[in-house]
């Protein structure tokens, strides 16, 4: 069975946003009188309160990192942080999970311009113990599926890099779910199939698009 992906996307997309940490003030039953004696290498006295992290902005991040500016449906934005005076560039992403709820691909896609038949550009995502010569296929609300190669692997996982026409993009455009089928090598007489939503993807591509221009 095909074991879940770690989070992904290669140099482009793939760390998760900081998350700040916060501090609780615990209670003491000891008396003063009982309490240990500070250590004065540690120079902090005990009871002395310790400051809540603060969340991190985007403008705290560094050259190259990536965050979450926000959601549209079941997608989320995805961006890196490039350098000053450069637009930071963005994907809608989607993690996708089997019916236990484990993490297993992840997907992204961005408009493309100029790129001959593609009108959007995909990263995919799948375990290391994907049957590659089995490729992936997608097909949107049960209609006919499309097989697309993967393009090579490491230690995240296996990525297939995809070119979608605008007819294929349309199909996104209109449908409520895309299915994704891939074949696990320990078993190849089965397949996992994953469930792409598609709520929320007109809006956000339209919006990726718009900034792309």
């Amino acid at each position: 069975m095909i074991k879940p992906a770690t989070p992904f996307l290669l140099a482009l997309l793939l760390a998760a946003p900081a998350i700040a940490q916060t501090t609780t003030e615990t209670e003491t039953t000891q008396s003063e009188e009982d309490a240990p004696a500070a250590d004065p290498a540690d120079g902090l006295s005990l009871g002395t309160p310790l400051d809540a992290a603060e969340p991190a902005t985007v403008d705290d991040l560094a050259p190259g990192q990536t965050y979450v500016r926000g959601e549209s449906g079941d997608w989320s934005f995805r961006c890196l942080k490039a350098n000053e005076g450069q637009e930071d560039p963005c994907q809608l992403y989607q993690l996708l999970q089997d019916s236990e709820g484990n993490n297993v691909a992840e997907f992204s896609i961005f408009p493309l311009n100029d790129s001959g038949r593609a009108s959007a550009g995909a990263t995919i995502v799948a375990p290391l113990e994907t049957l590659l010569t089995q490729q992936l296929t997608i097909s949107v609300d049960g209609g006919g599926a499309r097989r697309y190669p993967f393009t090579f692997c490491n230690t995240a996982g296996c990525v297939a890099r995809v070119g979608f026409t605008d007819e294929e993009v349309n199909q996104f455009r209109r449908g409520n779910a895309a299915t994704l089928r891939m074949v696990p090598a320990a078993a190849p007489d089965q397949e996992v199939t994953l469930r792409l939503s598609l709520s929320g993807f007109t809006a956000g591509f339209a919006e990726l698009a718009e900034a792309a221009q």
